[in-house]
């Protein structure tokens, strides 16, 4: 058996592979382990943003009901067995180590016939497996790029999940939000209920797939939730379910939270109706408390310390409007570090007008931008503030910490990649 570090040094051995759409790998893999993705209930969540809070929202209210749940997440925070989770536990590496040694005899078949897989299909099969092992009764399936392509997309779901449709990743999937929205429908099956929080065209494109393949669509308006109330550290929001009413409270901050939360309840109602026993103290209980380290996470209080791993524009516009909406401060201090193949010139003029101080930084990810080109994209900007060039996350936090005030706000963001090092950096961990 291969030992922790030759299973991580094994699994990441399939990163150089890179990007590849496509199911010819993923279905081979899964054939070849018996198909485990059909050994129990799955709510399959894509979309572009949000995906990961309505994953852990779904996750938590059905655990809070009793059932045994499985979550498969990516990309990871701080640490790889981050993605496999049953329950509020990850996998552990010798629960990594044994699956991999079932899985690999099969890879290894797989690369002698020019199949070799990506890292994030090796992920999904381990995923898969795993869960049929350890006996759960519903998955939590959150798709990893696209939707068509994805590997994830092997699944056959009771529930289909869209949270929204915004530009990203344009290399792959294309810059008409149009064609965005066809990738991200790839995941609706036929018959198969969707919910969705896209609007405009992008919901135009899901409902004419949709109707396609015969799925009703049950698409979330702004008008059947409402934020009640906020004081910077927990908020609570009313939503009209198909149902009943709810009345919520969170600690995930930001308005934006309702629409997860509310899309997170329209499928635990759907289920419902599909026969699952759920109380209403389960559900509320499950809201409550719900925890996703990385998104909106408040980790200090003097000074106040915000993680947020908005990687796009619609994700940098939702925490500049938090930054503004829901946090008390005297200085913005921001620790940013964005990748190189991110919307970098229309996500930084957000930041500029708001933050006092701009600590540029980069990750270890090999994609990360060089912290000096981002320094000087901001003196072109005009950013009338503090400029600092740190090499490393973790040189960053220092500099805040050492600069702040007990006034003060840092806002650790641009990357998951920047605040899972963040996290390190703050001694922090995930699981």
């Amino acid at each position: 058996m291969m030992r922790a570090n030759q299973t991580v040094e094994w699994l990441y051995g399939f990163q150089s592979q890179g990007i590849k759409l496509g199911l010819e790998r993923i279905s081979r893999l899964m054939a070849d382990l018996g198909n485990p993705q059909e050994a129990f209930v799955v709510l399959h969540v894509g979309g572009t943003n949000g995906k990961g809070s309505v994953c852990h929202y779904l996750s938590s209210i059905l655990m809070k009901g009793g059932y045994r749940v499985g979550t498969y997440l990516s990309p990871h925070i701080q640490r790889l067995e981050e993605r496999f989770m049953i329950g509020d536990r990850c996998i552990s590496m010798d629960e990594l180590d044994e699956l991999i040694e079932k899985v690999k005899p099969i890879v290894d078949d797989m690369i002698r016939e020019g199949l070799t897989p990506t890292f994030f299909e090796v992920c999904t099969a381990l995923a898969f497996l795993y869960f049929k092992q350890q006996h759960v009764e519903y998955a939590v399936v959150e798709v990893g790029l696209g939707g068509r392509f994805d590997a994830t997309t092997i699944v056959m779901p009771v529930l289909s999940i869209i949270t929204n449709v915004t530009r990203d990743h344009h290399a792959i999937l294309g810059d008409a939000i149009e064609q965005i929205a066809r990738e991200k429908a790839g995941i609706i099956k036929p018959n198969i209920p969707v919910i969705t929080a896209a609007n405009g065209s992008s919901l135009d494109v899901i409902k004419k797939i949709a109707k396609e393949v015969q799925a009703p669509v049950y698409d979330l308006s702004e008008d059947q939730w409402q934020r009640t109330g906020c004081d910077g550290l927990t908020q609570t929001f009313f939503f009209q379910g198909r149902l009943q009413e709810y009345h919520v409270q969170t600690s995930m901050m930001g308005r934006h939270q309702g629409e997860n939360i509310a899309l997170a309840v329209f499928a635990v109602e759907e289920l419902q109706m599909q026969g699952l026993y759920l109380t209403e103290q389960s559900i509320l209980e499950g809201i409550q408390e719900m925890k996703n380290p990385g998104r909106m996470e408040i980790v200090g209080k003097h000074p106040l310390v915000v993680l947020d791993g908005a990687h796009n524009v619609a994700g940098m516009t939702r925490l500049v409007e938090t930054l503004l909406d829901d946090f008390t401060y005297e200085r913005l201090i921001v620790i940013l570090g964005i990748l190189s193949d991110k919307d970098i010139k229309e996500m930084l003029p957000l930041l500029r007008p708001q933050a006092d101080v701009i600590i540029t930084t980069k990750s270890e990810s090999p994609r990360a931008q060089d912290p000096a080109m981002l320094d000087e994209m901001l003196s072109t900007l005009g950013f009338k503030g503090v400029r600092m060039i740190t090499d490393t996350v973790g040189a960053a936090v220092h500099k805040a910490q050492e600069i702040a005030r007990p006034g003060d706000l840092i806002c650790i963001t641009g990357s998951l990649f920047t605040v899972g090092e963040a996290r390190t950096a703050l001694g922090l961990t995930t699981c």
